[in-house]
């Protein structure tokens, strides 16, 4: 198995590829909060990208952000681009782990995936983008065990609240989750506060992610995965907009890769540990009336532009237009992010120890809040570097071999839930034995 030590050849616990990019720099902030975190109290760490010069750059704004000066000096740069695989190669070989921040990950991840597994480098990445996953894990599963290799994709805020959001709520339920939902139906809900701003990158990782969704079905196909078992009640999908008493706005289906890292993840859990596998809906809040007569208008000419590739290069170049304001090239200020947090809620179903899933409803509920800092670009850095930290202190309690896996089937036996607790991404439950009482919000 791949150390997670550092040696005269492997010098770096942590290199940072694409840290010249928008979420890069704020990963590179929060690696340079955490030196102390790194195993014996010393992380050993750099940045890697194609321009010497913005990497300089980078390292110069972290300095005067955190008031650390020796930043400029003592954190090195390494020269590495994704059209050069000898120059990639060169970057693997000197890092325990390679953090990867070059999305859209569709056009610039596989490379990067490629270089670690063959040269030894665990490889953690923040994608969103189910495509690139889960071919990640068609393609590299096999090499990257036989390497030693942990290739763990989504552990950004895709998916790691989520994903570990279904987990610590299964663990403290205490009897048999079956599903997750509200009072009514399914549910798991996510809510912003006002101001939330999204760069551009992500924008276009949506654009291709629609485009290339029947992709997508055919590539799953290829896993032949039979049916997961389900205890009880099957899950309840709801429509395509409902009004939720939860959070108290219109809310429709959550679009993004968390539904298939979550199944991923029960899927690993049952087969490795045959854990009971917690069926998942996701959907988010949108606000009211006059936020949902935007979302349909912006909706239905999205889905129209995406299909053509003179729509899709419309999308990508004007998306301040056509996200009404929502994303914007330059990203959002530091300003915006102080000001926008998010919030999950976990709304669990199932049975408790002395109830037969076989034999009647489900009997107990339980009501999971994940919240934290603003997603994209507080939080994501947050639980990327925490989980790389855990690869370098825990590795014991990590997967046996190495290979392609989510956040949940690799972390669920480590301390990375307390570890995001002390970091502000905060996990609370509230269970409630009685099914039929409706769970209250956790203050």
């Amino acid at each position: 198995m791949a150390s997670v030590q550092t040696s005269s050849s492997r010098p770096y616990h942590l290199v940072i590829f694409g840290a010249s990019g928008f979420t890069g720099q704020y990963v590179v902030e929060e690696v340079a909060r955490t030196v102390s975190e790194g195993p014996g109290g010393n992380l050993k760490w750099a940045v890697a990208g194609r321009s010497k010069q913005k990497l300089e750059k980078v390292l110069e704004q972290a300095a005067g952000a955190l008031s650390k000066p020796e930043l400029r000096t003592e954190v090195d740069i390494i020269v590495a681009d994704v059209q050069e695989p000898d120059s990639l190669a060169a970057m693997c070989k000197q890092a325990v782990i390679v953090l990867s921040c070059v999305g859209p990950y569709r056009f610039y991840g596989e490379p990067v995936v490629k270089a670690c597994v063959e040269n030894g480098a665990h490889c953690i990445d923040i994608s969103g983008e189910p495509q690139f996953l889960e071919s990640m894990q068609l393609n590299y599963n096999n090499q990257a065990a036989d390497k030693g290799v942990y290739v763990i994709g989504s552990c950004g805020f895709d998916s790691i609240p989520a994903d570990l959001g279904v987990i610590y709520t299964r663990d403290q339920f205490k009897g048999i989750p079956t599903v997750s939902t509200d009072t009514d139906d399914c549910v798991h809900l996510y809510s912003f506060c006002q101001g939330a701003s999204i760069h551009d990158g992500t924008w276009q990782s949506a654009v291709y992610g629609f485009a290339d969704s029947q992709k997508l079905q055919s590539l799953r196909r290829k896993f032949n995965h039979k049916p997961l078992p389900t205890a009880g009640s099957k899950l309840k999908r709801r429509g395509a907009l409902f009004f939720s008493n939860e959070i108290q706005q219109y809310s429709v289906p959550f679009m993004g890769s968390d539904p298939s890292v979550v199944k991923r993840s029960q899927r690993f859990l049952a087969e490795e540990y045959q854990s009971t596998p917690v069926q998942y809906g996701a959907y988010v809040g949108v606000g009211g009336l006059g936020s949902v007569i935007k979302l349909i208008f912006a909706g239905m000419m999205f889905w129209l532009l995406v299909k053509f590739s003179f729509g899709r290069s419309l999308l990508t170049k004007y998306p301040e237009f056509f996200s009404f304001g929502a994303v914007s090239k330059a990203g959002p200020t530091r300003k915006q992010m102080e000001a926008s947090s998010f919030q999950l809620a976990l709304y669990g179903e199932g049975y408790t120890e002395d109830q037969d899933p076989s034999k009647g409803k489900p009997n107990a509920k339980i009501r999971t809040l994940v919240q934290g800092p603003e997603a994209g670009y507080v939080a994501t850095p947050i639980t990327m570097v925490q989980s790389a930290l855990t690869i370098l202190n825990e590795s014991p309690a990590l997967p046996q071999k190495g290979g392609v896996y989510s956040p949940g089937a690799a972390f669920a036996k480590t301390t990375l839930i307390d570890r995001l607790n002390k970091h502000g991404v905060q996990f609370s439950d509230i269970v409630n034995t009685k099914a039929s009482h409706v769970i209250k919000h956790v203050p």
